[in-house]
């Protein structure tokens, strides 16, 4: 019997960028804007809240 590697999808990284927002990252990444959530808490503790995020974070965009 073959065995396959199942290797999970890797992240990506994003680095914010003026006028930016979770819901805007989420819609570029995942093509709907209400995933935001899994870049939030991919990304703790770093960010405490999810319209707190800064120009020049990098943030890590978990597979969905």
């Amino acid at each position: 019997m073959l065995s396959v590697d199942q290797s999970e999808p890797e992240a990506t990284f994003y680095t914010v960028v003026a006028g930016d927002n979770l819901s805007k990252i989420a819609k570029q990444h995942y093509d709907n804007a209400n995933k935001y959530p899994l870049i939030f808490e991919a990304n703790k503790p770093m960010l405490t809240h999810p319209d707190k995020i800064y120009p020049g974070q990098v943030l890590r965009i978990p597979p969905e």
